[in-house]
């Protein structure tokens, strides 16, 4: 059976380069119209700049204060001049002469006398000249100061074995200990300046208890003159 269609009446022959042809002539007319710019005809811009009117700051104004300048000071007070009649006679004052005189006696160096002040020195008990004397050794005052300084030291250990009594309240407490006390034997052979320095505060009261009734002794003196001596010694306090 023949077919009833004409081969070259076929429309789908070149349907596929038709389809390329219409594809780009679309591209082509959305890419012109995606460019596609519109411009004013009326150029007529104003590039002028006013110079004057940016230039015109409204600056406040200050009102400024005026201080009034300080018054003239008060004129001087003239002197007044006393008017002295021609008959009346002016006593004129007369300027002492301050230049020694030729015959002025002047007083020689010699004749100054040197006031000595008394200047408070410590002198060690055991560098002093005249050791201090505890009462009862004035009798070995004569053997020289060695035997002094024994004396004192004798008669200061009787002194402390006499009146010591050991504290009830360190014995309850079990304290015992050695105390240091430092004092001096003043000018005059009192006792003074007594400091303490031990484990206790009532083994302290107790040493300064005995160095207060120690006796009023004959002052200790370097090169003649009568001089602070400064003393030290140990107490111990120790339970049997």
């Amino acid at each position: 059976m023949e077919p009833k269609k004409n081969p070259q009446a076929d429309l789908t022959k070149n349907s596929s380069l038709y389809f390329a042809i219409g594809l780009a002539l679309v591209m082509f007319i959305v890419w012109r119209a995606l460019e596609y710019k519109k411009y004013d005809e009326d150029n007529t811009y104003d590039i002028t700049q006013n110079v004057d009117d940016m230039l015109d700051e409204e600056v406040p104004m200050t009102e400024q204060i005026k201080t009034p300048p300080p018054p003239p000071p008060p004129p001087a007070a003239p002197e007044e001049i006393a008017v002295v009649e021609d008959d009346v006679e002016v006593e004129e004052s007369v300027i002492q002469d301050t230049e020694s005189d030729e015959e002025e006696v002047v007083m020689d160096v010699e004749d100054v006398v040197e006031e000595e002040v008394e200047v408070d020195v410590d002198v060690p008990f055991s560098v002093i000249e005249d050791v201090p004397i505890f009462p009862g050794c004035e009798k070995v005052k004569k053997k020289g100061a060695k035997a002094l300084r024994d004396c004192f030291n004798e008669k200061m250990n009787k002194h402390i074995r006499k009146h010591f009594q050991y504290p009830e309240i360190a014995q309850e407490m079990g304290i015992q200990g050695r105390v240091s006390v430092r004092f001096v034997i003043q000018k005059d052979g009192s006792i003074g300046q007594v400091q303490m320095r031990g484990p206790d505060k009532n083994l302290e009261k107790e040493a300064a208890r005995i160095i207060g009734k120690l006796p009023k002794m004959t002052p200790g003196k370097q090169r003649g003159r009568a001089v602070r001596v400064p003393f030290s010694l140990p107490i111990t306090f120790r339970l049997q």
